[in-house]
């Protein structure tokens, strides 16, 4: 007789992928505590988007979601230059970058 797996909690938490220009305040400070240092190469995550383009990305968790934040030479530079003092935020609610300024 197989054994029978009675599922209690079922919770399938929400994958958003985010670019660089649309990374808020909250999830700049979620990839600074999870990588003080920096991200390197095992840090990536390699998949393919609903057009079929290749994307590299870091995840970074809260309760309910994933966030997978597109990796970029400025994403690097941000994170190891940058505290979250040093930010600038539009009225959207994200990070402002200086040719966004002008």
């Amino acid at each position: 007789m197989l054994p029978i797996l009675i599922l209690t909690h079922f919770f399938i938490m929400k994958r958003i992928i985010v670019d660089l220009k649309k990374l808020t305040p909250n999830i700049f400070t979620l990839l600074t505590k999870k990588f003080p240092d920096g991200y390197n190469d095992k840090d990536i995550i390699v998949f393919e988007n609903h057009h079929n383009e290749i994307i590299e990305a870091v995840e970074v968790k809260t309760d309910d979601t994933i966030y997978l934040v597109k990796v970029s030479s400025k994403l690097h530079y941000t994170m190891t230059n940058f505290r979250n003092a040093d930010l600038k935020v539009s009225k959207l609610g994200e990070i402002m970058f200086n040719e966004e300024e002008k």
